[in-house]
C-alpha cells in the first residue's frame, strides 16, 4: 500500500551533529525522509557558519517524515535517546557549543505531551544512573533547511574521518540496538 504525503508525520530531533542524526533515522523503518536543518533560532536562513558560531540560537537538527503507520513516535523518541547523550548540556560527544544541544522540536501538543512522558518514564527508571535529562521539548520554531552538501553527508562520504569515527559508530549501535526497526 502506498504512502500519501496526508498519511506523514514530521518530527524534528536535535541529537549532537546532524550528520549522525540523519544517517541513523535514514535506516528507520518506517521513515521516509531526514533532512538536516537548524531550528529554533533567531537568525532568518542561517547560514552552517553562523550556526557553529552560537550567535544565531539556532541547534543542528534533522526534520523525520514519517508513516506513523509503519513506525511510532515512541519507537522514534526510543532511538533518539539511544543513539545520542541526553544529559550532557550543549555538547555530544567532542562537538561542544549550543547547536549541539538535545532537543525534540513538536509540531503538535500531542508531540509535545509524548516526548514529556517518555522523558518523566526515563527520569524515574534512573537509565541515566541519576544524571539528569536535559533534553529542552519545545514547538519547533524557524526551521530551515542546511545547505545541500550536508544532506546525506555520511552516505556520500562514509570513509571521511568524522563519518568514520564518530557517525559509523553511532550507525552500528543503532542496527544493533534497534535491528527490528531496520529498513528492509
Amino acid at each position: 500500500m502506498a504512502t500519501t504525503d496526508d498519511s506523514l508525520d514530521t518530527l524534528v530531533l536535535g541529537g549532537g551533529c546532524f550528520w549522525c542524526t540523519e544517517a541513523v533515522f535514514d535506516r528507520v523503518e518506517g521513515v521516509v525522509d531526514v533532512e538536516s536543518g537548524y531550528c529554533n533560532g533567531h537568525a532568518h536562513q542561517p547560514s552552517y557558519e553562523q550556526v557553529c558560531s552560537g550567535s544565531t540560537g539556532h541547534v543542528e537538527v534533522v526534520k523525520l517524515r514519517f508513516d506513523p503507520a509503519r513506525v511510532s513516535l515512541r519507537q522514534l523518541l526510543e532511538i533518539f535517546f539511544v543513539v545520542h547523550d541526553p544529559t550532557t548540556l550543549n555538547r555530544q560527544g567532542n562537538d561542544v557549543g549550543t547547536q549541539y544541544r538535545s532537543g525534540i522540536y513538536t509540531v503538535n501538543d500531542a508531540q509535545m505531551q509524548q516526548a514529556q512522558a517518555l522523558i518523566a518514564e526515563m527520569a524515574a527508571s534512573g537509565v541515566y544512573a541519576g544524571r539528569p535529562i536535559v533534553t529542552e521539548v519545545l514547538p519547533l520554531a524557524n526551521y530551515w533547511p542546511a545547505e545541500d552538501y550536508h544532506q546525506d553527508y555520511f552516505l556520500n562520504h562514509p570513509n571521511q574521518g568524522y563519518c568514520a569515527f564518530v557517525v559509523g559508530p553511532k550507525v552500528q549501535k543503532f542496527q544493533q540496538t534497534f535491528a527490528a526497526q531496520l529498513k528492509r
